[in-house]
């Protein structure tokens, strides 16, 4: 039998800038602990084995104006892809998965996703899906107080999990091996395959797309997600019945993006409705099962520059512009020189004078390195 929750689920305004019937966050609100620490120095106690880095936050860096700027512009001009990855991830939930599904997006990449994907589900077909946001960390599995709430409440084979895209497959393998041992440990058994925009790493059969393209939210931190932090589990401030934590950054309102990335994009939904219908033929008629290539060709660079664990190869646009905005980056790798998705990886990198390599052999588009200690 579960445990009762000590911690009441979060909404907005109170917590997070999205509108209250968008997404439940289930996480303890801890913005008032101080968890942020030095980049450099985080990134030493993680790499050391002194600290995990789901206990503390990374300072959020804020890019300049002309990356402020850029961030606009790839929004607009990725708007309609956006919508229409939507709505064929959408659709295939829908038909594959549950007419009515419950929406668990894994924070914090998967929130807007997720919020997309239920705008989506009332525009094209009036569904009323209910959204969740619940933690799920690597080597330290997913927020089973988050799992119980979500199954007392929907039919198990109802969940579905989201998030924005694949990397490498970390988080498909550390979700599909924590909802195994949920299950093993009398908890409801729950679908493990994720449902994601982007897929380029071969993980899952639900997605909008396997090309790897620029995903808007993933070119911020918080104020592209509903100003809300990572997720942290830190045995200090997180109890036994009690979900895992996150901040509400209040303090950034007035640089908050969030809600214009979803307006910009369902704006779209109805111009590209017969695109969907198309790409969604195309899609459930050909091959889906994933393969795994994204993560063999890692492990190929991991040796190859002589990098201690795959930990420390982020593929992908996404990844490799997480690395500049909160880690420690060593080199970013491009396929090619001047693709214009890449602008605004080539200006974080110049900010933080990292150097970037071309490698016209990767099976991303890039790839960012975490630099390790010596």
């Amino acid at each position: 039998m579960s445990v009762p929750v000590s911690t009441p689920p979060l909404r907005g305004p109170e917590f997070g800038s999205y509108a209250a019937d968008e997404v439940t966050w289930l996480l303890k609100d801890l913005s008032q602990v101080a968890l942020e620490g030095d980049l450099a120095e985080r990134e030493r106690r993680i790499q050391s084995g002194k600290a995990h880095y789901a206990e503390s936050l990374p300072i959020e860096y804020q890019p300049g104006e002309q990356y402020q700027e850029l961030f606009h512009a790839a929004l607009r001009d990725s708007a309609a892809r956006l919508a229409e990855a939507t709505g064929v991830v959408s659709e295939l939930v829908l038909a594959e998965r549950d007419e009515v599904p419950t929406l668990v997006s894994l924070a914090r990449a998967g929130t807007p996703v997720g919020i997309l994907m239920r705008r989506w589900m009332a525009f094209a077909h009036s569904v009323d899906a209910p959204h969740y946001t619940i933690s799920i960390v690597r080597d330290r599995g997913i927020d089973t107080m988050a799992l119980d709430h979500i199954a007392a409440r929907h039919r198990p084979e109802s969940v579905v999990f989201v998030d924005g895209w694949t990397g490498k497959g970390a988080i498909q393998r550390e979700l599909s091996a924590a909802l195994a041992g949920y299950a093993r440990a009398g908890g409801a058994r729950l679908d493990d395959e994720l449902a994601v925009l982007a897929d380029p790493g071969s993980c899952t059969r639900t997605f909008g797309t396997r090309d790897d393209f620029l995903i808007a939210s993933a070119c911020l931190n918080s104020t592209v997600s509903g100003l809300v932090s990572r997720t942290v589990l830190n045995a200090d401030h997180i109890g036994p019945a009690e979900f895992h934590g996150g901040k509400f950054y209040r303090h950034l309102r007035e640089f908050d993006v969030s809600n214009l990335l979803l307006d910009t994009v369902s704006a779209q939904f109805a111009t590209v409705a017969p695109q969907v219908r198309t790409r969604l033929a195309a899609v459930r008629s050909g091959d889906r099962e994933p393969r795994w290539s994204g993560w063999e060709s890692m492990e190929q660079l991991r040796e190859e520059y002589g990098v201690s664990s795959v930990n420390f190869v982020k593929p992908g646009v996404g990844e490799t512009t997480r690395v500049l905005l909160r880690r420690v980056p060593w080199m970013i790798l491009v396929r090619a020189a001047d693709l214009p998705e890449h602008q605004h990886i080539r200006i974080l990198a110049a900010e933080r004078g990292v150097p970037i390599e071309v490698r016209s052999d990767l099976a991303y588009s890039c790839v960012g390195l975490i630099k390790e200690d010596a």
